[in-house]
């Protein structure tokens, strides 16, 4: 009869020793973790046997949205590499391709190395990871021209607008893409995405880890290099300057973001406590991990399902953590708790701030999609009324203006009519479109002045439309019907364009959100298409015109048309709600918070 001993297993045989524990993989970040929910960081550094049975939700990519626009993003790169290969012939290059990022991180350093024949811009560069970060650089630029040993400049090729109208902006020539050949630009303005700067930074922490930055002189600038969706200049950043938040430079900035969700991957990644909790914020609405954290949010009844962001840090502060306790307060006795610290801004959560916490966080346990926050909700309202919507394909252009015509007749058939164009964007035809619908929208003012109609013309969040009928201006101003741009902001500016978006914030308090799909249905209203939504849209437009590269989708021309139809009808159902006695049915703020 064998035994089991402490020496063997009673079999002659020694034991089998236990496999080797892999040490924990190095935390390593890109940039865009500086601009993530530090809940999103945490969640993506814990191991994935720790998440349950469903494992980390699908990335970004698995999103028909995102997955285009880096698509996009891709082409737009490709094609100013190109470009500058024209422009710069033998003073441009690109890394060797390679299957792994530290592969190419190998072949740039490779590249950067050959002092005798590297030239002042190199594309495509991987660097080298380290120090919690990695990353690569859509190009570099060498610091001094001709000098081997002045270290490279950071430069990264964005699809969306990094200028605005204006001056001031450093900018250099394509063809000359260097800080040293930057000047004040007379015809732009920066305009500043924080996502873009930071990344900046992170590529120069990056470079001086691997030795590859010049110096940091106090008083002299760190360039960083931006091409965006117009790709005609280079723009300049000195990431070393102090004008921005606070008082702090980029750089100081970007080294306080990293250094603190690098400590929350590797507090998860550790298994140690967490140092972020989830907390409802506006990214949740787009971010992978969201079920997750509603999961959770859910299970403890916290009060940033109905007030997010910094109001709920101020609630909790106060004691008051659920969204059944903030129920449960009466606002005339104020919040438990001690008083707020008066040195600390915005430290109170007192007033009408906290009747209308109440009353949300009521309505949210009672699922009331909506509360009056006034007694009767006011729109104003024309004899002849037109109401618009407009469907875009991201920063491409606006491929369809759709209208719904109702009221007095004035010898133009009411109803919908779509402008639309059906060439991939972008697409001069684009200007043809905006033109006729600029054209019948222009006969529609002038017929109600000689008849002394009042007209009103209707949107829902007008940024975009006002966007877009602005850059159709400008890039279409010498096609048929299409206005001077002095016609179109006499026109945005004008008592006749009304948005119902700020309508709806002032005169409803929305738990679920106020997005016109959210709001709409409690006037009544239903979309077609069950999966109706700007997202799937642009999925839908890329099938209808054969964007990439299959036969263009009859059935997905029909499927937008409807969409915008629908759209447009929302927006009449919503107004013609608002000025009925059918509005006063909705719970009113003071009838939830008595």
């Amino acid at each position: 009869m064998s035994t089991t001993t402490a020496q063997g297993t009673g079999d002659g045989c020694a034991p089998a020793a236990p496999p080797p524990v892999a040490p924990p993989r190095p935390v390593l970040l890109d940039a865009a973790a500086t601009t993530r929910c530090r809940r999103r960081v945490h969640l993506e550094h814990v191991p994935s046997e720790d998440l349950g049975p469903g494992g980390p939700p699908p990335g970004d990519e698995a999103d028909p949205g995102v997955a285009m626009r880096k698509a996009d993003a891709a082409s737009h790169r490709a094609a100013l590499a190109a470009r500058w290969a024209e422009l710069l012939g033998p003073r441009w290059t690109t890394v060797p391709a390679a299957p792994t990022a530290r592969e190419r991180a190998a072949a740039t350093r490779e590249v950067l190395a050959d002092t005798a024949s590297v030239p002042d811009l190199v594309g495509g560069a991987e660097l080298p990871a380290g120090e919690g970060r990695r990353g690569h650089a859509e190009a570099l630029v060498r610091a001094v021209p001709g000098d081997p040993a002045s270290g490279w400049w950071p430069l990264i090729v964005v699809r969306h607008r990094i200028t605005d109208p204006g001056e001031g902006a450093l900018t250099s020539p394509l063809g000359r893409p260097h800080p040293d050949a930057a000047a004040p630009d007379d015809a732009r303005r920066v305009r500043t995405v924080t996502r873009d700067v930071l990344r900046l930074a992170h590529l120069h922490r990056m470079l001086r880890a691997a030795g590859l930055a010049p110096p940091e002189t106090p008083g002299r600038p760190v360039w960083g290099g931006i091409v965006g969706l117009d790709a005609d200049v280079v723009v300049w950043v000195d990431l070393a300057s102090s004008a921005g938040s606070g008082g702090r430079s980029t750089l100081e900035t970007y080294d306080r973001r990293h250094a603190d969700r690098l400590a929350v991957a590797e507090a998860a990644r550790s298994r140690a406590p967490a140092l972020a909790e989830p907390s409802r914020i506006t990214e949740c609405r787009r971010c992978p991990w969201w079920p997750t954290c509603e999961s959770a949010l859910r299970a403890v009844d916290d009060v940033s399902l109905v007030v997010r962001g910094d109001a709920a840090l101020r609630l909790r502060g106060r004691g008051v953590t659920t969204v059944r306790e903030l129920a449960a307060i009466d606002p005339a006795e104020g919040l438990p708790g001690p008083p707020p610290d008066p040195e600390v801004p915005d430290g109170a959560f007192e007033g009408a701030d906290l009747v209308e916490a109440v009353a949300l966080a009521r309505a949210w346990s009672r699922d009331v999609p909506l509360v009056r926050r006034v007694v009767r909700p006011t729109v104003a309202r024309g004899d002849v009324e037109v109401d618009v919507d407009m469907e875009s394909l991201g920063e491409d252009g606006a491929y369809l203006w759709g209208a719904l015509l109702s009221g007095a007749d004035i010898g133009l058939e009411p109803g919908y009519r779509g402008f639309v164009t059906w060439d991939p964007l972008p697409t001069r035809d684009e200007g043809r479109s905006f033109g006729e619908f600029w054209t019948w929208l222009s006969e529609v003012r002038a017929r109600c002045a000689e008849r002394g109609l009042v007209l009103r013309a209707y949107c829902y969040n007008e940024q975009a439309e006002n966007r877009w009928l602005r850059a159709s201006v400008e890039r279409f101003g010498d096609m048929p019907g299409v206005p001077t741009a002095a016609e179109v902001e006499e026109f945005i500016a004008s008592d006749a364009w009304i948005d119902l978006f700020p309508v709806v914030s002032e005169s409803f308090l929305c738990p679920h959100g106020k997005g016109l799909k959210r709001v709409a249905p409690s006037a009544g209203f239903a979309w077609h298409d069950p999966e109706a939504g700007g997202e799937n849209s642009m999925r839908w437009y890329r099938d209808a015109v054969g964007l990439d590269g299959g036969e263009p989708d009859p059935a997905q021309r029909e499927r937008l048309l409807v969409y915008n139809a629908d759209d447009v009808r929302a927006t009449w159902t919503l107004r013609t709600w608002l000025t009925s006695e059918r509005v006063l049915e909705v719970p009113y703020l003071e009838d939830l918070t008595a």
